[in-house]
């Protein structure tokens, strides 16, 4: 397929929303804009994809509410902000999917939730679970609690340019898709991609369509940042390059225009799309040949077709022997009866629960353990089976 195709094609999708996508001038909320994009959103949901979105806006949002003016440079003026601004968001995005019969969850993030494997692991249980159910998680760093976004922000507009940590949306989204093994990232901003120059100053730019990778050349082309946000072109490339290196397509577009993001998931030529550098995502890498195996889990035949077949999780009651002592978070070997591997996976219980649970149902772990952490022994996000 072409990589236009190949975006008509993704299931699992990211879409951060920026600042002045959802806002006017960085704080007075653009309704109508986003009112749009829930439809949009909602009808790519419709037809069976997974979408997660990062929202940016908390900080205007709550700037309009308490009355301020401006931007506030306090950081404690502009946690405040976050903290008041948020609820109103999550509401509103409640309201409109809610009125086209689509339920949201509220997730809230700090650099560390994504550092730490044990938490990162929750993290990606969390958000699975969540589409499983056909939920949309809408995401945001905690501004609140999480001073790095602010103090980015602060750096972007003094001597000291902002850096890509977690300290921007466009930085979480990218993260987020890394860490759920997304098909693509999308980043819906206030221009129609990236251009040969900058397209508000001069006539003769171009937007340029694909990009195979995103080097320092690349990144020269990204001038300016965003008024009401910490992010702009040069953190959305930044983005993009941390992404597509892990394997997944980026496309970076307008969030202006009605219909337009459902055109470009259609495959339609818009925006600045960057082509993934492999596959399999550096997550994925990492369960397959990056860390050494500590145990085996013995599953039935049963086991083994809904793994293959239906892209199941594997549960307790398929499983029949385990070899091995492991701990919770450890990658584990799937074999079948006969001792051929399968498949490899971090596993959520140690050794001696999983002996426990042999045959198991899910339903059966709290009585069997006396605690219950999850349904499965090896959720799906986090198993990579062979490719034979």
């Amino acid at each position: 397929m072409s990589p236009r195709q190949d975006i008509a094609a993704a299931r699992r999708i990211v879409i951060k929303l920026g600042t002045h996508v959802i806002t006017h001038e960085g704080a007075g909320l653009a309704l109508g804009r986003l009112c749009s994009l829930v439809e949009g959103v909602a009808d790519v949901h419709r037809q069976g994809r997974e979408i997660i979105l990062v929202s940016s806006g908390a900080v205007g949002m709550g700037q309009r509410a308490l009355g301020l003016t401006r931007r506030p440079d306090s950081l404690g003026l502009r946690q405040a902000c976050a903290a008041v601004g948020q609820g109103q968001l999550m509401a509103l995005y409640s309201q409109n999917f809610g009125q086209l019969g689509i339920k949201v969850a509220q997730v809230l993030l700090t650099q560390e939730d994504l550092g730490e494997r044990d938490r990162a692991l929750c993290v990606r249980t969390t958000l699975t679970r969540l589409l499983e159910l056909g939920v949309v998680p809408i995401l945001n760093e905690n501004d609140s609690v999480s001073v790095r976004e602010l103090v980015e922000y602060r750096r972007g507009q003094g001597q000291d340019s902002p850096a890509l940590e977690f300290g921007d949306n466009d930085g979480l989204s990218a993260r987020v898709a890394v860490a759920l093994d997304a098909d693509l990232l999308v980043l819906l901003t206030d221009v129609d991609g990236l251009y040969t120059a900058n397209p508000r100053s001069d006539p003769h730019a171009r937007r340029i369509a694909e990009l195979a990778d995103i080097d320092d050349a690349t990144l020269g082309l990204a001038t300016g940042s965003s008024a009401g946000g910490t992010g702009g072109m040069s953190s959305k490339l930044e983005a993009a390059r941390l992404a597509s290196r892990a394997g997944i397509a980026v496309l970076i577009t307008s969030g202006h225009h009605p219909g337009a993001l459902e055109r470009a998931l259609a495959g339609e030529d818009m925006g600045t799309l960057v082509q993934p550098s492999n596959r399999r995502s550096a997550h994925r890498r990492q369960i397959a040949a990056g860390t050494p195996s500590r145990g085996a889990l013995f599953v039935n035949d049963g086991a083994i077709a809904a793994l293959a077949e239906r892209k199941a999780s594997l549960l307790p009651v398929g499983l029949v022997r385990v070899d091995g002592e492991f701990s919770r978070g450890d990658v584990v070997e799937i074999r079948d009866g006969s001792g051929r591997v399968h498949g490899r996976g971090l596993v959520n219980y140690d050794a001696g629960d999983c002996r426990q649970l042999i045959g198991r149902q899910s339903a059966e772990i709290a009585s069997t353990l006396g605690w219950r952490g999850y349904d499965a022994l090896i959720t799906r996000d986090n198993l990579v089976l062979s490719e034979v």
